[in-house]
């Protein structure tokens, strides 16, 4: 499945902005099973200086200078891209002890490996009430990817969406106290049960793909960024997504942009600006299959 994202952000200041730097992670990672075919990111004002560089976790970070006075600044990136995930197989998978003692042992220290995602970071501590809420699927013996598909499942039954009960810094004890929150707060909770039982799990952020209902046109902008959690299930089988705010494997709908410890590593826009008063911010963003969008495509000017 080929993919048209498009992804802007737009910022509006009280007061003029005389200098901003900004941390941009908007391009979508190539991998195994994702392929970024071409790309474009755009700011305005134009940035004094730009700079780009693959971050620690492989994720594709651009960092831009802004000196010209603006009371607004917008964002955007385009992107086609192409998914292929395999389907994860469904069975028990290795006890998941095993994967457990497998990823004490493994050798492979780099993004794609087990280690960096084994222990707790700050958005993401160890809680004794997570764990043992995690532990409830993890019976002794249990193969890796049912009691992961379990703990998922698990989390979307008790959980409530709800985008007011918390914010971007709200900590997963708080979301799991409230058994509310978005996508973020429960993928934060469900890494803390995981790596509470000693198991490597990591933070996606992406997009979504959604259906308009029947009869009903595409929504411009209706789309929204994403997050879900990917689970080392051993060697044989790697890292398998799953996507607790949807009880659903991450499969050719999810669009990985980035992959961290936790959100902090693959925030999409971070950065400071100088300027009093207040600000506002609009997010809009379309997932859009390429087929779609045939008539369109002549006009995508992206970079390859």
């Amino acid at each position: 499945m080929i993919y048209l994202v498009r992804h802007r952000t737009t910022y509006s200041y009280e007061s003029e902005v005389t200098f901003a730097r900004c941390a941009l992670r908007l391009t979508p990672r190539s991998s195994g099973s994702q392929t970024v075919l071409e790309t474009r990111l755009t700011v305005t004002p134009e940035p004094t200086s730009a700079s780009t560089r693959t971050g620690p976790f492989a994720e594709a970070t651009d960092t831009v200078v802004i000196e010209t006075p603006h009371c607004k600044l917008v964002i955007e990136a385009v992107s086609r891209v192409e998914v292929n995930t395999p389907l994860a197989e469904l069975d028990f998978g290795a006890p998941w002890e095993q994967v457990r003692n497998r990823a004490l042992e493994a050798a492979d220290l780099g993004p794609e490996g087990p280690a960096s995602y084994l222990y707790p970071t700050p958005r993401t501590p160890l809680s004794a009430g997570i764990t043992d809420y995690a532990r409830q699927s993890f019976w002794p013996g249990r193969g890796i990817v049912e009691a992961a598909s379990d703990l998922m499942h698990r989390i979307r039954g008790d959980f409530v969406y709800d985008a007011k009960a918390t914010d971007v810094s709200t900590r997963p004890s708080e979301a799991f106290a409230a058994r509310r929150g978005v996508c973020q707060d429960f993928a934060h909770v469900m890494i803390c049960g995981l790596r509470g039982l000693g198991l490597p799990a990591r933070y996606v952020s992406g997009y979504l793909r959604t259906t308009p209902p029947p009869g009903r046109p595409r929504l411009a902008g209706a789309d929204a960024t994403h997050a879900w959690v990917a689970v080392w299930c051993g060697e044989e089988r790697g890292w398998i997504g799953f996507d607790p705010t949807n009880a659903m494997l991450a499969q050719d709908d999810h669009i990985v942009l980035a992959q961290g410890r936790d959100y902090s590593d693959v925030a999409p826009i971070d950065g400071i600006i100088l300027s009093p008063g207040k600000q506002t911010l609009k997010v809009e963003v379309d997932v859009t299959p390429e087929a779609e969008l045939a008539l369109l495509r002549p006009a995508f000017r992206g970079r390859t």
